[in-house]
């Protein structure tokens, strides 16, 4: 009973009894904390220690790492032209014909009453500001030469571009910074000079539209005005604080700018030589064991690296006050003392110095029989018969032994041309192609040309300019070009597709394709049936693995900032006997493997402005990070799969891969490619970047055998005009057909023996529908690869790019 008298509740039997909590074997965070009592375990700077760590240890964590990166961005900049460092590299580029880039650089060498100003042999202005405690060196190449103008691009600091108060920048200047900005171009300042000549009611306008011009290309940059020496202080101020633009490609290699250049013959007979280059070193430590690089010229060792003194110190106020006091030495006094100072930093070593062989010498025995078959023993025994008796012209009193050693000029060329036949294993009815295109477009011209001469009359009439246009026309190139742009509408129009050949077996015409169930899954071994180029190159076992290894190789050397010479062993005599003034000469030190030959891929696209058709295996100038060179790529699809289609033509609308035998080079690296004209001018067409080292790459080349249904049976039809002969049938019997409206197929079996064969598909075809049968082979790039490359003539105007297609469309 209860206090009140109440009877008391009691819990039932069915009461629910409510489970207790718990908390499992592991313990709680305070429990850990109290446990530890602020001891650290050594798992503290492991990923799961981090997840647990305090959100106040994360936040100084992170403005720890901010400061440092911080602290390293300062103190790089600080550095920049400082006497550790070398001077801060500038290029001028008038971006206009009525621009000079002389008279900017004149009121820059004025503008500082305390500036020290000097000049290197090859035409670099050094110019020592005390009053940033910096030092710059201002270089101006040659205008309309795009050549120097990229090669001094690539190792600049700075940009300094300078439009005309007029016309802000012409077709050519355009023409530049397309260039530049495809190849990566370093931090750029604008500038305008003569400004305050234009009348003042139109300084604004005018101002505006040079403004809306940079805008185009250098969205947020602004114009400076450089006609007064203040403007000229507040420029190189801009220049010393700017922030500079990483171009990984020279970061990440040692390379050095010519300051002045010496040749010395290796003996008086000799075409080679040792160039000495003096000038700093930039980007990584410069081994004297490994190779440098002279951009066409190719690959070449170094003897020894000298340290000369600095002929272009850090001026500061005190050391400049005591030159005005005539304190400084005679001329004759500091060349003396400056032979003495050279000390000699490192001497080549034979057994550590990177060797220069390129090319993998292949071993002529490798793969051979160890012992001929009776057909071989027969076949060369009609051989020797035939060979018996032929007979040749020779001098009188020549024995057999001697007459066995003069060769025929017409026998050389028939075994020449059966050696070729062998090595490609197929006939000469069985050749690519491609190359049956080009040889009967090529005797389709000869025998138009030979009409031509009989039918035409040689008589001329004057009318005007007609005869000073017609000049300069190249009848022969103008039917060259016009028989390419047919080609090309013709793939356009029907792409892949080849007539079957009516007097030559299929068999035999396509005796190297094979037929493919599914382009992106059917198996296809990349070590089978290689050509003999395949032989002198090299290959990674794994390229990203070997790249990431060679970049994160310790250098040691030359450090960046040294005033060094370096010696280069047998350079051509030519160089210097080519060389022009206005060209910079820089020397480009190679990472590991760099100088060794493989086969290497482009990813690459056109430009808008390009309209004439490139055809695939058609010689292209490449500029490729540091190199320059020319070569006949082959173009493919850029895809996902272990199979890539090939391009006869370079279309314009999509990203295409070339594929060339060229030095190894490890990504990234900018890759621009041009056309080389008739007058010897090189014309941009396409820009991209390196893609991959690989020649196992798959590129496979499509044919299109096409054919007629012309009696339809439900799933069954009867088709023609595929071949022409029952054998043919047979032989391609395992290979699926497809239609263009989408049924699939195969080849039940042949009717009679003109080509008719009886076809069994997976639905019901339609009467304008077109029987298709898909063949495959491998494409492989010739081995074209040319390192010198002759210099484009200077050229102030930009290519001709208002070629209209419609125009082209009449003539088809």
């Amino acid at each position: 009973m209860a206090a009140d008298g109440q009877p008391q509740h009691r819990p039932g039997a069915l009461k629910q009894q409510n489970k207790t909590h718990k908390s499992g074997r592991h313990r709680t965070k305070g429990q850990l904390d109290k446990d530890t009592k602020g001891r650290v375990s050594v798992k503290v700077l492991s990923k799961k220690a981090k997840q647990n760590a305090k959100k106040s240890d994360r936040r100084n964590q992170a403005l720890q790492l901010r400061k440092n990166k911080r602290d390293e961005v300062l103190a790089k900049k600080r550095s920049r032209g400082s006497a550790g460092s070398p001077p801060h590299l500038v290029l001028i580029l008038p971006l206009c014909n009525g621009v000079y880039g002389n008279d900017v650089l004149e009121l820059i060498k004025t503008c500082d009453d305390t500036a020290v100003v000097n000049t290197s042999d090859l035409g670099v202005i050094h110019i020592s500001v005390p009053r940033f405690k910096q030092r710059f060196a201002f270089m101006v190449p040659e205008y309309g030469n795009l050549t120097a103008l990229l090669d001094a691009a690539k190792v600049a600091d700075s940009m300094l571009l300078m439009y005309s108060p007029e016309f802000a920048a012409d077709s050519y200047g355009d023409y530049c910074l397309a260039c530049l900005q495809a190849q990566g171009m370093p931090s750029a300042l604008h500038g305008v000079q003569g400004l305050k000549a234009v009348p003042l009611k139109k300084q604004t306008e005018t101002k505006k539209m040079i403004q809306k011009y940079i805008e185009r290309r250098f969205p947020k940059e602004k114009c400076h005005s450089l006609d007064s020496s203040q403007e000229a202080v507040q420029l190189l101020h801009h220049i010393s604080s700017q922030k500079l633009k990483p171009i990984h490609l020279r970061e990440r290699r040692p390379h050095l700018v010519g300051e002045s250049v010496s040749f010395e013959l290796n003996d008086e007979n000799s075409q080679e030589g040792t160039l000495k280059v003096s000038g700093y070193v930039r980007g990584c430590p410069l081994s004297v064991n490994g190779l440098v690089h002279i951009p066409g010229w190719g690959d070449f060792q170094m003897k020894q690296i000298d340290a000369p003194r600095d002929p272009f110190p850090l001026i500061l106020r005190v050391e400049k006050e005591r030159k005005r006091k005539g304190e400084a030495m005679d001329e004759d006094m500091a060349d003396t003392k400056m032979e003495e100072d050279i000390k000699v930093l490192e001497t080549a070593q034979p057994s550590h110095q990177e060797s220069l062989q390129s090319e993998v010498i292949p071993d002529p025995m490798e793969g051979e029989q160890t012992w001929p078959t009776e057909e071989e023993l027969r076949e060369a025994d009609t051989e020797f018969h035939e060979k018996k008796t032929i007979t040749k012209k020779v001098p009188k009193g020549t024995s057999e032994y001697q007459a066995a050693w003069i060769v025929d000029s017409g026998d050389e060329g028939e075994d020449e041309d059966d050696e070729s036949e062998s090595e490609d294993g197929e006939t000469k009815m069985a050749v690519e192609d491609e190359d049956d295109d080009e040889d009967s477009e090529a005797n389709d011209e000869e025998e138009e040309e030979e009409d031509d001469g009989t039918n035409t009359d040689k008589g001329t009439v004057s009318f005007g300019n007609v005869e000073k246009y017609d000049a300069d026309y190249d009848m022969d190139e103008e039917e060259k070009m016009l028989e390419k742009y047919k080609a090309a509408r013709a793939d356009e129009m029907f792409p892949d597709e080849v007539d079957t050949p009516m007097d030559t077996p299929a068999r035999v015409r396509f005796q190297r394709y094979r037929g493919l169930k599914s382009f992106r899954t059917s198996p296809w071994d990349p070590k089978e049936n290689l050509p003999a180029d395949y032989a002198r190159i090299f290959q990674f076992e794994n390229f990203k693995r070997t790249k990431k290894r060679v970049l994160e190789e310790e250098k040691d050397g030359a450090e960046p900032g040294w005033y060094v010479t370096v010696h280069v062993a047998n350079v051509p005599r030519a160089f210097m006997e080519s060389y022009t003034a206005g060209s910079p000469v820089v020397l480009y030190g190679l990472l590991s493997h760099e100088q060794k030959m493989s086969v290497v891929h482009f990813m690459v696209k056109r430009l808008p402005q390009s309209t004439e058709p490139i055809k695939s295996k058609e010689r292209l100038i490449f500029h490729v990070g540091y190199r320059r060179f020319a070569a006949c790529p082959i173009f493919s699809q850029h895809t996902n799969g272990d199979k890539h289609k090939f391009e006869k033509f370079f279309k314009k609308d999509m990203m295409c891969v070339a594929t060339v035998f060229a030095p190894i080079i490890f990504p990234p690296a900018s890759v621009l490619v041009f056309k080389e004209q008739c007058n010897g001018d090189h014309d941009l067409i396409a820009t991209g970047s390196v893609l991959s080292v690989n020649p196992d790459r798959i590129v496979a080349k499509r044919v299109v055998l096409s054919g007629h249904a012309f009696k339809i049976n439900k799933k069954s039809a009867v088709v023609r005009y595929m071949f022409f002969n029952r054998e043919d049938i047979l032989w391609f019997k395992p290979v699926e057909l497809r239609t263009k409206y989408g049924r699939r197929g195969h080849i039940k079996e042949a009717l009679g023996t003109h080509g008719h064969m009886k076809c069994i598909f997976d639905g019901q075809l339609k009467s304008q529908d077109t029987v298709l049968m898909n063949l495959y082979k491998r494409m492989y790039p010739k081995w074209t690869y040319d390192p010198h490359v002759a210099t484009p003539p200077n050229r102030t105007s930009a290519p001709l790019t208002d070629v209209y297609m419609d125009d082209i469309s009449d003539l088809f």
